[in-house]
């Protein structure tokens, strides 16, 4: 069975997104000691929310199951799970051999989100667009929710795009008021270990 793996740095976690599903373990019996975690959806916005576990992105919620189901070492485990605008949904979690968990996980507005006003639109093609962007060092979504374009307040902003396995793009941009600006990129597969630190871990308030 094809596959390949991502391992964070952190002790303890060992993802493993297998390429193809079916009725065998990936590693076959290696993988009778890992646990899986199943992250389900319960609003509109966490399907496309990033996922972190002990402090690795991974992808937006949605694509991390079936063919890319999440299989960690047995321990505790921490996940976080962000999206622009809304507060971060944050769960510790124990992994027992052999065994799954669901985790339900509902994103809720921030009732401090400030949208700019007469803003500018920054519309991105990235390939792959399940990679992780983030404005100014916050992440924001993933590249596929922004080919319609998001608003940002006019002005210079750094951006960053990033998956793991892949080398990181960064760019900066200046936006002008109420007139829309297209980033175009095709991430440069390399070593996961070159990509940016924010693509591993960000710092949150």
């Amino acid at each position: 069975m094809t596959h390949f793996t991502v391992k964070s740095r952190c002790l303890g976690l060992f993802v493993v997104l297998c390429m193809l599903a079916g009725s065998e373990f990936a590693f076959g019996a290696k993988n009778q000691i890992l646990g899986e975690i199943r992250l389900q959806a319960t609003n509109k916005a966490a399907k496309s929310s990033g996922v972190w576990i002990d402090g690795q992105y991974l992808g937006y919620l949605q694509e991390l199951r079936g063919s890319r189901k999440i299989l960690l070492m047995p321990g505790k485990h921490e996940i976080a799970v962000r999206q622009a605008g809304y507060t971060e949904f944050r769960r510790s979690v124990v992994v027992e051999p052999g065994q799954t968990r669901e985790i339900p996980v509902n994103m809720v507005k921030d009732p401090r989100g400030v949208y700019p006003s007469d803003p500018s639109e920054l519309k991105l093609s990235v390939d792959p667009d399940r990679a992780a962007v983030f404005v100014d060092g916050r992440f924001v979504g993933h590249a596929g929710e922004f080919g319609h374009g998001m608003l940002l307040a006019p002005g210079t902003h750094q951006i960053k795009i990033g998956l793991p396995g892949y080398r990181t793009f960064a760019a900066t941009v200046t936006l002008l008021s109420r007139q829309t600006t297209v980033l175009k990129t095709s991430l440069v597969r390399g070593d996961i270990e070159q990509a940016d630190p924010l693509i591993r871990r960000t710092d949150h308030p």
